[in-house]
């Protein structure tokens, strides 16, 4: 898939140096930033999920709890 962006003349600069500088594509540095952005977003969304959990029903385990309910102890 093609994508096409307009960039400004100093913006399109950043982004060549940038990318000549860590010896990457354009293309590469626009897809890690991306998926970058994605993952950030995802990792947010699961700590308040995980935080809204918690502040409803806020019991611990210790890591001796778990390995034994997990049979690894």
């Amino acid at each position: 898939m093609a994508i096409s962006l307009r960039l400004s003349e100093e913006d399109t600069m950043l982004i060549k140096n940038y990318a000549a500088l860590h010896n990457i594509s354009i293309s590469d540095l626009f897809r890690q930033a991306v998926l970058e952005k994605i993952e950030d977003e995802y990792d947010l969304q699961c700590y308040e999920n995980a935080i809204k959990k918690y502040k409803a029903d806020p019991k611990t385990y210790s890591l001796d709890e778990v390995e034994r309910e997990l049979g690894l102890k």
